[in-house]
């Protein structure tokens, strides 16, 4: 399989990093930093380390690379990729401080920040010393959603390369091809995760998900009343919590599982209270992950009530669009005569503001209760 095989809809931007991990360090093709942006699910990180293989690659058919750089273990490649709230200051130091080593075995030391958007200015300025004054064979390569996220000062002193939304026919092959499964799943899969490749993944191959992603559907197409909402919120909630803990648990027991090996702990031993201190920071680290991942599935519990009430929308205004929830139609049609395009555009403004106030901090059981009580249908009053 080659670098590049599992990436899809991006035949621009694989044009423009082809041509620069085939140039030399002095033909134009090539900088030293790079910028790849794009809605999630575009395939952003897919992108870089495809990018890193390249550049990393003795030549073209270097499974070699491609394996090390897959599991992170190559020589010449940092990444920094968190799975907090933000990147700490420290992270990038730390980054900044190996990409000052000379290659070890390839051309290029390639550094690459998933979730640029993260770093604070503080962090950020850390990180803009290291573009103003590369060593001659580093290259960075930073992922985000969209220029903007990013300092002035960084994004002009990068090369930006913007993705776009890869179409629903690309992931559902790209997804029924690598995953090996059936094309109407898959294709079904992509439809519903509006082409974000990583929750088309999940959905084609995890029942669970696929399960939670429907009662989530079915919860806002039944509430009628103010008590509805705040119970709909609360078992939202939960949904997001379960979908947290699904992704979470099982890497967090591999992680301490693996750490307890590393110290030379057995299985079910006593641990020495010189070693707790690591172990308790795994725990602290696992716990931030867990935060993040309860925000992540709270937004995309939000993205898909948008697409409910975005096809509500269109069928309410008799636009020949295929739904996204093309499975539940007939709900959908039942949920179009309940209600005015005013009330179905208020509702999915109260979404994206609830999606606002989650990020603010504010408690979800109370942003979620505000947004659901915007959705009750009071058909009596009609």
């Amino acid at each position: 399989m080659g670098v590049w095989d599992e990436l899809t809809g991006q035949a621009e931007a694989i044009a423009v990093f082809t041509a620069a991990a085939a140039a030399s360090s002095t033909d134009s093709s090539m900088t030293h930093a790079w910028l790849i942006t794009g809605p999630p699910g575009s395939g952003r990180s897919n992108l870089a380390y495809a990018f890193a293989t390249a550049l990393l690659s003795s030549g073209a058919d270097d499974e070699a690379t491609a394996r090390q750089v897959a599991a992170r273990t190559h020589p010449d490649l940092g990444v920094l990729s968190t799975e907090r709230v933000i990147i700490s200051i420290d992270e990038v130091r730390q980054l900044v401080s190996t990409s000052q080593f000379s290659p070890s075995v390839g051309r290029y030391r390639v550094m690459i920040i998933e979730d640029a958007d993260r770093m604070s200015e503080r962090t950020s300025n850390v990180l803009l010393k290291a573009l103003e004054e590369p060593p001659p064979r580093t290259v960075w390569i930073l992922c985000a959603p969209s220029e903007a996220d990013l300092i002035p000062t960084i994004r002009s002193r990068v090369r930006s390369v913007r993705l776009r939304v890869p179409s629903i026919d690309e992931v559902a092959d790209l997804i029924s091809r690598r995953d090996s499964v059936d094309l109407p799943t898959a294709t079904r899969a992509a439809r519903e995760a509006q082409s974000h490749i990583g929750m088309a993944h999940r959905l084609a191959t995890n029942d669970e998900a696929r399960a939670r992603r429907q009662q989530t559907l079915q919860i806002a197409l039944g509430i009628r009343s103010v008590g509805d909402a705040v119970r709909a919120a609360a078992t939202l909630l939960e949904l997001a919590g379960d979908d947290a803990k699904a992704i979470t648990e099982e890497r967090d027991a591999e992680e301490r599982e693996s750490a307890l090996r590393s110290l030379g702990i057995e299985p079910g031993g006593t641990i020495p209270p010189a070693l707790r201190v690591q172990l308790k920071n795994l725990e602290e680290d696992q716990k931030r992950r867990a935060t993040r991942s309860l925000r992540d599935g709270l937004d995309r519990i939000m993205v898909d009530l948008l697409s409910l009430y975005r096809d509500v929308l269109l069928l309410q205004l008799g636009a020949t669009v295929e739904p996204i929830n093309l499975s539940i139609e007939p709900q959908l049609i039942a949920a179009s005569e309940r209600s005015t395009p005013p009330e179905t555009l208020a509702t999915m403004d109260a979404i994206a503001t609830a999606r606002r106030r989650i990020d603010g901090n504010v408690s979800p059981a109370l942003a979620l209760e505000a947004m659901l009580i915007s959705a009750t249908r009071k058909e009596s009053v009609r």
